[in-house]
């Protein structure tokens, strides 16, 4: 594990613009049990009803915080499971089978998803004891298949929604997204997908230049020109949706992209089934780029000596920047 402590830590902004806690919003993508005993489970462990979406979703009522999903992560299945079945003539008893070899093939390759809503940030620890009690239920993770390409994504709030506080996370990310890769042991099952490709080096040098603080609208062009996909580590396409769908909308047409104030880091893999993992390892990697954002002076002197590396073919070729990252720009 890339992670010797359990302990979540905690972020440098822990509340939001309005002066209210953060939230935090956490999905898991799993498999090893049926549907309904995945919901069961979830449901029991936190006192929650269930509803049912269609024949591949369950809803679980009664969290202040929202409802928690848990469904097949498969958009085509859940579409048709919202659907009522017929059983009056050939071609519906057709359209069952087919549906059912579907589904069937499905569970093979699609993993179960546990989508939580958003948590305040004092509840993270309730999903890491939510993992650990998956995990003694049977779920597997990513490294259990060769073709689990199973993730655990993340969905923290924003502090503010200013330029200025996402430039500087933007440039925090990139600074550090060698030495979190390395850290993180990325499955090839997800490395070859491109769910989780970095940004382009063209962009990561645009962005971390010294006299890079654009206006908002500049900002999510510059995004938008290089990153109009969802596959990115860092997916800043909802945060964007968000703040002006129109600008968005015009250069993607990616229906998937979900508008919310958060950033959503999709690079961590799932592995709910080795015993000492859990939500802080990725979440603490995440709290040293916010670390880094806080600070700017340390910030900015990191983008320089990046830019520098970029720019040296003898660098790029001869050190390894995130070895230089941990020695040099962590705080210890």
């Amino acid at each position: 594990m890339s992670n010797t402590t359990q302990t979540l830590l905690s972020p440098p902004w822990t509340k939001n613009s309005d002066g209210a806690i953060r939230k935090i919003g956490v999905e898991l993508e799993i498999n090893g049990m049926e549907l309904d005993t995945l919901a069961h489970h979830v449901a029991e462990f936190l006192d929650l009803s269930i509803d049912s979406n269609g024949r591949y979703e369950r809803v679980l009522k009664g969290d202040s915080a929202g409802d928690w999903i848990i469904e097949l992560d498969f958009n085509l299945l859940k579409k048709i499971g919202r659907e009522e079945r017929g059983h009056n003539s050939l071609s519906e008893e057709a359209a069952n089978t087919a549906e059912e070899m579907l589904a069937l093939a499905a569970k093979a390759v699609v993993p179960l998803e546990v989508v939580s809503p958003p948590l305040p940030l004092d509840r993270l620890s309730q999903f890491e004891e939510l993992i650990k009690l998956l995990r003694n239920k049977g779920a597997k993770g990513t490294s259990d298949n060769a073709v689990n390409a199973f993730g655990m994504q993340f969905n923290p709030e924003l502090p503010s929604l200013d330029a200025e506080m996402i430039t500087r996370c933007l440039k925090a990310f990139v600074c550090l997204y060698d030495w979190i890769f390395e850290r993180a042991n990325i499955n090839l099952s997800r490395r070859v997908t491109s769910y989780v490709n970095p940004y382009p080096t063209d962009y990561v040098k645009k962005i971390i230049a010294a006299d890079y603080w654009p206006n908002l609208d500049t900002l999510i062009d510059d995004y938008l020109l290089d990153n109009s996909t969802r596959n990115r580590a860092l997916d800043m396409l909802p945060l964007f949706a968000f703040l002006d769908k129109e600008r968005v909308d015009a250069k993607t047409d990616d229906v998937l992209i979900k508008a919310r104030p958060t950033f959503h880091y999709r690079l961590p893999d799932c592995e709910i089934d080795l015993p000492d993992w859990g939500l802080y390892i990725a979440w603490n990697d995440w709290v040293r780029v916010e670390e880094l954002a806080a600070d700017k002076e340390r910030l900015d002197a990191c983008c320089e000596a990046y830019h520098d590396h970029l720019d040296s073919t003898f660098e790029r070729i001869f050190k390894d920047w995130s070895k230089i990252v941990e020695r040099e720009w962590l705080n210890p």
